[in-house]
């Protein structure tokens, strides 16, 4: 199993939150490619390369108009697909004023972008997140930050909850050994791997009992779900003991969903998009924010972590990795990542 894995470019990744984009511009650079990201005349979300056809300079310098998006160098205006519509002081405008577009989807909350080959991106590969739709049923917020790391370096922290009570023990961990010695079902999907754990007859964390009032010890879950090549799907939560949690955890208690996606910058970075909900006191907003400042805190706490071992690991390229029991759906992750790789190669 190799944590330091190649770019896939004929994929789906997140570009932006729906709501990051107002009247403003986006730019990111995602799979070593500086894109910008805007809302075209009609309010569509477009991505365009972020380079001018007339003299390269960067579109992010500009500006969001009526027409679409204006240069901020002379002035050229492009609209959502690529094409100038407006050259300064010039009626004609040349086939060759152009610049590169992306095809980009927006949906439940999420801009999707594709980078690769145009003819392969099918938009029934994007994965179906409703539950951010119903803020009535799952208030959530959703946040993103940068990491400096291979992309798959994030896949393997969120696929290996070994590390969740020595890292995060404070708010979501809870106690080491339990962790590690979870009743674990894993299965490889279509597109992925899903992980089930069960914590059974557990102290519920710090972060379970600031929220919600438990009776004692709790049946906890961990449902995570990996869909190639970068977003997990995350449902957790705890029960009192005694009420059946395994085969019915739709009762009160604890209940929290988080999407996670990682989009690569390069190699060694990426961006980090996650939305936190929850389905328990879902109409108490500090309920929302707390859960979600908390999940923060850990999210910084892995940031740091994986920054290093990146830094270690580019030390000793060469160096095998120990594997473990509990890698189980990590080495899985990486063979269905790998599947992957190989049918974008023979295609």
């Amino acid at each position: 199993m190799n944590s330091i894995e190649p770019l896939i470019y004929n994929a789906w990744y997140i570009a932006a939150w729906s709501d990051e984009l107002a009247n403003n511009l986006i730019g990111r650079t995602i799979l070593n490619k500086p894109v910008v990201i805007f809302r075209d005349a009609d309010g569509k979300a477009a991505a365009l390369e972020d380079r001018c056809c007339h003299r390269g300079a960067p579109l992010t310098h500009g500006k969001r108009v009526k027409e679409g998006l204006e240069c901020g160098y002379h002035g050229l205006v492009f609209n959502g697909v690529g094409k100038c519509v407006e050259i300064p002081g010039q009626k004609d405008i040349p086939n060759q004023a152009c610049v590169i577009s992306y095809p980009v989807v927006e949906r439940q909350h999420f801009i999707w972008i594709w980078l690769g080959d145009r003819s392969k991106a099918d938009e029934t590969e994007i994965i179906d997140y409703p539950f951010f739709s119903e803020p009535e049923k799952c208030p959530s917020r959703k946040g993103f930050m940068e990491i400096k790391a291979n992309y798959m370096m994030g896949i393997d922290n969120l696929m290996d909850l070994t590390h969740v009570g020595y890292v995060h023990n404070n708010t979501i961990g809870g106690d080491p050994k339990a962790h590690s010695n979870a009743d674990m079902t894993v299965t490889s999907t279509k597109n992925g791997v899903l992980m089930e754990r069960w914590l059974l007859d557990c102290k519920p964390p710090p972060t379970f009992s600031r929220s919600v009032q438990f009776h004692g010890n709790i049946d906890r879950w961990q449902e995570f779900e990996y869909v190639a090549p970068s977003t997990v799907i995350q449902w957790s939560g705890g029960i009192d003991i005694g009420k059946n949690a395994q085969e019915n955890r739709n009762q009160e208690g604890f209940h929290f969903r988080i999407v996670h996606s990682v989009t690569p910058k390069t190699e060694g970075s990426y961006y980090y998009f996650f939305g936190i909900g929850h389905q328990h006191r879902v109409d108490n907003p500090q309920v929302t924010e707390d859960l979600y400042q908390e999940n923060v805190a850990t999210f910084i706490e892995d940031g740091a972590i994986i920054e290093t071992q990146q830094e270690r690991l580019e030390l000793s390229p060469d160096r095998p990795l120990l594997t473990i029991r509990n890698d189980e759906a990590v080495i899985r992750c990486h063979t269905a990542l790998q599947r992957m790789i190989k049918k974008n190669n023979m295609h």
